[in-house]
């Protein structure tokens, strides 16, 4: 085996420091699931809360075709796309269709998220991460409550 540094091997090879994402090995790797992928987004967002990001305007008037091809620059969507963590776990645009489906998120819950609106015609990134949490918490299996656990404990005694 030979022994060499860094500079050398970057003359020979292309080195990738962001392993596996930035290097394009997503298929050697699990994919993200709903959660983790919502909870990458939302962690994105409040990395930059004080970024003004553009909103789509009356997305939910729009005919369903169209508001899935529709994307706007600088959108919270855009934020996602930017990552090369979610790029190469599958997020293959920034159009509302394409972010819709990849976060498993109902056209309510992503209207909430990225329509004038509910922010106006800028949005803060921390303001639209509080709404990816709530979709997040909204997306998780319900968990029973006190009551219900002892019921349960109760019916099954």
């Amino acid at each position: 085996m030979e022994s060499t540094t860094k500079d050398r091997l970057q003359q020979k090879a292309d080195i990738f420091t962001q392993y596996p994402a930035a290097a394009g090995f997503a298929g050697r790797r699990r994919a993200l699931n709903q959660q983790e992928r919502l909870h990458r987004w939302n962690e994105l967002l409040r990395r930059h809360q004080e970024r003004a990001l553009a909103t789509f305007f009356e997305i939910e008037y729009l005919e369903p075709e169209l508001r899935d091809r529709t994307r706007c620059d600088n959108s919270a969507i855009s934020v996602a796309f930017e990552d090369p963590v979610l790029r190469a776990d599958g997020l293959t645009d920034d159009t509302y269709g394409t972010a819709k489906r990849y976060f498993g998120l109902t056209d309510r819950q992503m209207h909430r998220i990225v329509c004038y609106c509910h922010h106006g015609a800028t949005a803060y990134a921390g303001g639209v991460a509080y709404m990816v949490r709530a979709a997040y918490h909204s997306s998780r299996p319900a968990q029973p409550g006190p009551v219900a656990r002892l019921w349960r404990a109760l019916m099954s005694w």
